[in-house]
């Protein structure tokens, strides 16, 4: 992705100058008759999501003018690359480091289209030309790292799953493990009986490619080991309990979760933390197909634990069994999985909002802070316990879907709780992982949800 940033800048930059209502009113006094009579023309009273361009004597552009949000955070700036004429702007006065990273990111995001499948013409017309000076090497290349991990996130999700089958999915792994010098092994079709994950087989056989778990691992084996799991359902048709056809159509982002994890992993090893990262991402198609796995079918999971198949459309969390249970064997020290797992989440925090299930009070507050410090806020929901009433099964250990209609997402937690290891503390997320509206520096499609907040958290933990 274009970022359109650069880390310092030339004479003819311009400034983007930010004010709430009193600072319009003292900057005002300080300006030219002229300048005081084009801000009276225009009516610009520096509401949030405004901005007004000032000319200079000579009739170039001298200033804009952006009306300061109410909560200072990073999407200030958003909306301006693609409204702004080309050129060279920079941030007035001397921003704090923190601020000038997050007003910086909040640019680069802003600057992001996904338009593979556009003509050259059309891609030409709708990029963003122009660019922002940060004037701070460090904090441009802070910047451009979490936007890369946020684009990614987004490319993924938004690239239709012709394109990104379980086997890409893979290949877009083994690209980052070459690039960081990670081990990559990707274990695919039949051989995941024989390797012992079945759960992930069970839900992706019917498809015709096959599927397959990814085991990503780097950093110094001494360090402490973080695991990272992800959902990786490249389609999602809901198996032979099918979806219908409004419940379908964006079923290419039900690999999400996967998305989530690689892009987290990336942050990880760009940014070289002391940490023997593991990530763990099993990736499928729900399909439907003669061998499709089938309600009431008992499948025995990596674990041990047999799950009975109430839904096979809540296949997210049957995959998601073996790649906790394997990802629990290495005891890591902390674990987080990220999946597009329940509409029930969705109603009770909406869209926009991750939910987030966690067995540790620490770690669940020390990335609830982080999220309100980096304008990535998750919500945490309640992992209930005598909730798993609703999940046993009359002829297994377990089932995959709750048998009330209630609690949907705590259920689908505490399903998931039974294959995370003993003592492990985890944070599980549920979310969108799409924007259904656009807003400035968040365009409808492919979102990264509570990434930013997680990875806040462990370069918290792991210096």
């Amino acid at each position: 992705m274009k970022d359109n940033l650069r880390e310092q800048r030339d004479g003819r930059s311009v400034p983007l100058v930010t004010l709430d209502k009193a600072g319009l009113a003292a900057w005002r006094e300080t300006q030219s008759d002229a300048v005081r009579r084009w801000l009276e023309a225009v009516a610009f009273e520096a509401r949030p999501a405004t901005h007004c361009l000032v000319p200079g004597p000579d009739g170039s552009l001298a200033a804009v003018l952006v009306g300061a949000a109410e909560k200072p955070g990073p999407w200030e700036l958003s909306d301006l690359p693609g409204v702004l004429p080309a050129g060279d702007y920079h941030l007035d006065g001397d921003p704090a480091p923190a601020r000038r990273e997050a007003l910086g990111l909040g640019w680069a995001l802003g600057c992001y289209r996904y338009d593979e499948y556009r003509d050259e013409e059309t891609r030409a017309t709708k990029r963003p030309r122009a660019v922002l000076a940060l004037d701070d090497a460090q904090a441009t290349e802070a910047v451009r790292e979490m936007s890369a991990a946020v684009c990614l996130v987004r490319d993924l999700i938004n690239t239709p799953t012709e394109a990104l089958p379980p086997a890409q999915l893979a290949a877009t792994c083994e690209e980052l493990a070459a690039r960081f010098g990670a081990s990559c092994a990707v274990t695919s079709g039949d051989d995941l009986l024989r390797t012992n994950f079945p759960a992930v087989h069970a839900v992706g056989r019917a498809a015709a490619q096959a599927p397959c778990l990814i085991d990503l691992q780097w950093g110094d084996p001494s360090h402490p080991r973080v695991a990272i799991v992800g959902k990786g359902v490249c389609f999602d048709s809901g198996g032979l309990d099918i979806k219908p056809a409004s419940g379908m159509r964006l079923m290419k982002k039900d690999m999400g979760g996967g998305a989530h994890a690689i892009a987290l992993a990336q942050l990880v090893m760009t940014r070289k933390l002391p940490v023997r990262l593991h990530l763990v991402v099993p990736a499928v198609e729900n399909a439907i197909s003669g061998n499709a796995y089938r309600p009431g079918d008992v499948i025995r999971t990596r674990k041990g634990i047999t799950a009975e198949i109430d839904n096979t459309d809540a296949e997210g969390r049957v995959i998601l069994s073996d790649a906790l249970a394997y990802a629990s064997e290495s005891a890591p020290q902390l674990m987080v999985d990220f999946a597009t797992l329940t509409g029930a989440a969705r109603v009770a925090v909406g869209t926009e909002l991750p939910a987030m299930f966690c067995n540790d009070d620490a770690l669940a507050q020390g990335i609830l802070e982080q999220g309100l410090t980096c304008d990535d806020p998750v919500w945490r929901l309640p992992l209930h316990a005598p909730y798993r009433a609703f999940i046993e099964s009359k002829v297994a250990d377990i089932q995959n879907a709750g048998s009330v209609p209630y609690g949907g997402a705590i259920t689908a937690a505490l399903f998931l709780e039974r294959f995370v290891g003993e003592s492990i503390p985890w944070a599980h997320f549920d979310i969108m992982g799409w924007n259904i509206r656009a807003r400035p520096g968040r365009p409808e499609g492919g979102e990264a949800m509570g990434l930013r907040a997680v990875y806040a958290h462990l370069a918290e933990r792991f210096r």
